[in-house]
């Protein structure tokens, strides 16, 4: 498989406007400005981003990855919570590159294991991360709290 050139680094609030329109691929109807005003506490939590660009100012792929810390587990787990690679550059070996730089990330913050979560409709995407090493190891519940 031939990777394009790539430059893959960490996410900027600038960034927003390009991450927004990458999620709302993804699904997840997203503004930019509501994603901007987020940020801060967004990355003071733990969270951070790496975007994939391309040749031109747009961005060709995002990652976005939380590390925290659990009672139960001796060093902190690392959770990939979105992975979006723009339709017109799929299948070139970006999302296996951005994959592999939060998996480097997750072990520069002394990560133990990285897991990411999959709609369960999203096969393709199941057997993507398959390919790549992970394994199914738990049913994940959710309950949408009221306000």
């Amino acid at each position: 498989m031939i990777v394009p050139t790539v430059n893959l680094r960490v996410a900027t609030p600038g960034d927003a406007p390009e991450i927004a329109r990458l999620l709302v691929m993804l699904g997840y109807p997203t503004e930019a400005a509501s994603l901007a005003n987020r940020w801060a506490k967004w990355r003071a939590s733990g969270s951070a981003a790496i975007v994939a660009g391309g040749q031109s100012a747009a961005l060709v792929g995002v990652v976005t990855l939380h590390t925290t810390i659990v009672l139960h587990r001796p060093k902190p787990i690392g959770r990939i919570t979105a992975l979006v690679v723009d339709e017109s550059a799929r299948g070139r070996g970006i999302g296996r590159a951005l994959v592999a730089a939060a998996e480097g990330a997750a072990l520069r913050d002394g990560c133990g294991m990285l897991e990411v979560t999959s709609n369960v409709r999203r096969a393709d995407a199941h057997a993507f991360y398959e390919r790549l090493g992970y394994e199914r190891s738990s049913y994940r519940f959710v309950k949408v709290l009221a306000e």
